[in-house]
């Protein structure tokens, strides 16, 4: 597996940096966000929930108060962004028309998305650090913060599109997320479990067993 996630990554980079192919740089793109997400937590459901609101208002200021964001966005050729051909019709250089959407709209949310799974598999008596998918137990929180997610990525691209004009992303996903396990929480009679949980015991735990296998195998 390794090899081949090795031979795939080789071939993504040099296909990206030869052609500057808008397809192989999303392939690299989606590797870093589904590594950032991997390797952060974010500790609690309040640490996410401030995180999200600070930078909900940081991006409506440096999006519409200023034409920072944007240039950078654009000023910067490499893979720090998700690109989408508005159409499929080349302009008059033969060029495809691209929208992007930056990283950050996708990993920031996605810390908190991957913090509701952890936070199902607590409430499910299943270790939540690292979380086994393969074991079934409830999502709630999880799938609801996700569809919401998705729905306001949707929002975020048809404005966009429609307005012909730069969107604050985070303007739509930080109340879809936020509200959705909010929501969720209130319609399961949780919200106290949720502003409790606290993902440091766990880790706590998740060390202590290291340590004590460890301890066993130089035994």
């Amino acid at each position: 597996t390794d090899v081949l996630s090795l031979i795939v990554g080789v071939f993504s980079s040099w296909y990206y940096f030869t052609t500057r192919y808008w397809v192989a740089n999303n392939v690299l793109a989606i590797s870093f966000c589904l590594q950032g997400i991997e390797r952060v937590s974010l500790g609690s459901f309040k640490i996410g929930a401030i995180l999200l609101i600070g930078l909900f208002f940081y991006d409506i200021f440096w999006v519409f108060g200023t034409n920072v964001m944007v240039d950078v966005a654009k000023g910067i050729d490499g893979p720090i962004k998700i690109l989408f051909p508005r159409s499929l019709d080349g302009n008059e250089d033969g060029k495809i028309a691209l929208s992007l959407l930056g990283l950050g709209d996708i990993v920031i949310p996605g810390f908190f998305i991957a913090l509701m799974l952890r936070f199902d598999a607590h409430n499910a008596k299943t270790p939540a650090i690292p979380t086994d998918l393969h074991v079934p137990f409830p999502k709630p929180y999880f799938h609801s913060c996700l569809f919401a997610y998705m729905l306001g990525l949707v929002l975020t691209m048809v404005v966009m599109i429609f307005f012909d004009h730069a969107q604050p992303a985070l303007l739509y996903l930080v109340p879809a997320c936020v509200g959705s396990t909010l929501m969720c929480a209130f319609f399961r009679g949780e919200m106290k479990l949720l502003f409790e949980y606290t993902e440091e015991s766990e880790e706590m735990q998740e060390k202590s067993e290291k340590k004590s296998v460890d301890d066993k195998k130089n035994e």
